[in-house]
């Protein structure tokens, strides 16, 4: 084989290999699509599924004109650098020069963005990101579900999925990022930079949307809404595992001229490691969850999706062992703060707090502890708690709760946030496309969406002789 064939080859492998994980990652949405229309009511599974949809289209086309370079032009900002952009002098060396080549391949008229024979792989690594940032803002539409206005979840979608989560991958997952090379910071698997900057702006946006009507009694005692498809609910989040195995698979670094695969942070991984690791994560996740429920289905398989959340940013520093413990930690005590946040008098339909704020959370600080002193290459700080600190709380808060607040603070305030009480009773189907999920079913807000069929009295017919 000559030198350009085994050259191509190996940019072929490494192009596929992220092509077909950003498509296994797609199931991430089908997953979502089943899960919150199965988790929320009748009259509301319609719009549900839409405002999924509508989670795809948004923040593709804008991750496209400009989370792309978001993510490449903010990792110096604002420790090491400026932001990175057109107004940067070319003739830029070092760090800056460096990082304005990836700027450069990253703006919407960039010819790396189009059918580019030249450039196999930014085009790639884009449709990887772009599921990311989707995935991102998925996470906030099922928290609030059955009660918000298309266009405000829209723009919200938008500044999370294609603005604050970025921001918080350009400083603590991309590989010149300020979290990196000031504190050591490591989050493989973006336990805090992807789920818990979701989580806690879910959080900061459920404090202003309010309650769905009924979910609470007139003494604050919370009241359950029950999905009105449980099976698809728990079909649904099946499908997100599959697909987190290939979100997982895709934060393994592999391109051509490397002699091995290496996280985003240049440290040795396998892709391995994520099957065995990711795989025991599940199993320990649902069982700690099933536990602590005492066998809540609902509890039970979201346990799976926090025990990985909960081990993802240490995914490729622990053993099996540690693996198993931590997962099982995190999904344990994952449903009594779920409880805790509804006993706070707020209502997060499916618990987006407590899998991806709370373990996104715990999952991020644990490898201050269990990994501290973790070498991560010249130059770079050991891994430890304070790194672990500052850039959880970077994600958690500055990133997280604080845009999610204000942003949807302002939407309230302006009358756009929340659906009328006549909309919200009626249904969301009924309301925004004048047709419903179930037309077999009769409507009865009172009762979660459906009523029973009508009994049919049967009398009793003689036996025929």
């Amino acid at each position: 084989m000559s030198p350009e064939s085994q050259e191509f080859l190996a940019t072929f492998v490494s192009e596929s290999y992220y092509y077909w994980a950003s498509v296994f990652m797609i199931l991430i949405h089908v997953g979502f699509l089943a899960y919150e229309g199965g988790a929320s009511r009748a009259k509301n599974v319609l719009a549900t599924m839409v405002k999924n949809l509508l989670t795809l289209s948004v923040v593709g086309l804008t991750f496209f004109f400009f989370g792309w370079w978001v993510y490449n032009a903010f990792p110096l900002f604002p420790l090491t650098g400026g932001i990175v952009g057109p107004w940067t002098d070319s003739a830029s060396e070092g760090i800056v020069g460096e990082v304005l080549g990836l700027v450069q391949a990253s703006y919407p008229w960039s010819p790396a963005m189009g059918p580019n024979i030249a450039d196999n792989l930014t085009g790639v690594f884009w449709f990887a990101f772009a599921l990311f940032s989707m995935t991102t803002a998925s996470i906030l539409s099922g928290a609030v579900i059955e009660r918000i206005k298309v266009g405000a979840y829209a723009i919200l979608a938008v500044v999370l999925g294609s603005f604050t989560w970025v921001v918080a991958a350009a400083w603590g997952w991309h590989p010149y990022g300020w979290f990196l090379t000031n504190f050591g910071y490591h989050d493989f698997g973006c336990s805090a930079v992807l789920h818990g900057v979701s989580g806690f702006f879910a959080l900061g946006v459920l404090i202003n949307l309010g309650p769905r009507i009924g979910k609470f009694d007139s003494d604050g005692k919370p009241n359950p809404i029950m999905p009105h498809n449980l099976p698809l609910t728990m079909v649904g989040l099946m499908l997100i595992f599959v697909g987190f195995y290939a979100f997982l698979a895709a934060c393994v670094i592999f391109v051509p001229g490397q002699t091995g695969e290496i996280t985003i942070y240049g440290t040795p991984m396998t892709l391995a490691s994520v099957g065995v690791n990711t795989t025991l994560a599940l199993c320990s996740g649902i069982v700690g969850s099933y536990i602590a429920s005492k066998a809540d289905p609902f509890f039970t398989i979201s346990g799976g999706l926090a025990g990985i959340i909960s081990v993802g940013a240490g995914l490729d520093l622990y053993s099996p062992p540690m693996i198993i413990l931590i997962a099982f930690i995190g999904a344990y005590t994952m449903p009594f703060v779920g409880k805790a946040v509804e006993k706070a008098g707020i209502d997060d339909a499916v618990g987006a707090f407590a899998v991806h704020g709370y373990c996104g959370l715990l999952g991020a600080m644990t490898v201050g502890v269990m990994a501290s002193g973790y070498p991560q290459g010249e130059g770079i700080p050991l891994t430890g708690f304070v790194g672990q600190l500052v850039g959880t709380f970077v994600c958690t808060i500055i990133l997280g709760f604080i845009p999610g607040y204000g942003v949807s603070f302002v939407l309230k305030k302006l009358g756009m946030l929340r659906v009328s009480r006549e909309e919200e009773i009626a249904g969301l189907d009924i309301a925004d496309f004048g047709l419903e999920g179930y037309p077999e079913y009769p409507i009865l807000p009172e009762q979660n969406g459906h009523t029973p069929e009508p009994a049919i009295a049967v009398s009793k017919a003689s036996p025929q002789m």
